[in-house]
């Protein structure tokens, strides 16, 4: 854990504000159908996995967590890939009173879940009210934040293919 985050972690520990570190994980086909969310406290609002870390896990142990509380599925048990690369994005204000005073950015760490099939999913109904699968590119036009449609563009560029 490096020091910024162990500084966090520990503000966290103590206090009952996210951490502004975050895992987003995109599950997805070999032929690239991609799994979508809607959010329940948004309608209309579709994502990948996402998901803060938690006091003393690190991105990887909270994107493995995230699927599972998620959508049911055991990350582990397929291809699961952390692809080492992170965003960095404004945290919504709407969003920000769940954080530290002063805390406006997120580091989000992208990583992938390729299942063989489709398969169906069970949703946490407090986070999520709906799931689809759908074309990569389809899904790049449905996601709500540009982070997502990186992770989508990467998952295209694996396969060299572009939006």
């Amino acid at each position: 854990m490096d020091k910024k985050l162990a500084f966090i972690d520990n503000i966290c520990m103590t206090h009952p504000y996210k951490i502004p570190v975050s895992a987003l994980i995109l599950i997805h086909t070999p032929d690239l159908q991609v799994l979508l969310l809607e959010r329940a406290d948004k309608t209309g609002f579709w994502q990948s996995v996402t998901g803060s870390i938690e006091a003393g896990e690190t991105p990887y142990d909270a994107a493995i967590r995230e699927v599972k509380e998620e959508t049911g599925l055991d990350a582990l048990a397929y291809d699961f890939q952390d692809w080492q690369t992170s965003n960095l994005y404004e945290i919504y204000p709407h969003w920000r009173y769940r954080y530290a005073p002063g805390v406006t950015e997120n580091t989000e760490h992208l990583f992938g879940l390729c299942l063989p099939a489709t398969l169906p999913v069970t949703l946490a109904p407090d986070e999520h009210t709906r799931y689809e699968w759908v074309d990569w590119r389809e899904a790049a036009k449905k996601v709500f934040s540009w982070t997502n449609v990186d992770a989508l563009k990467k998952l295209g560029e694996h396969h060299h293919l572009s939006l």
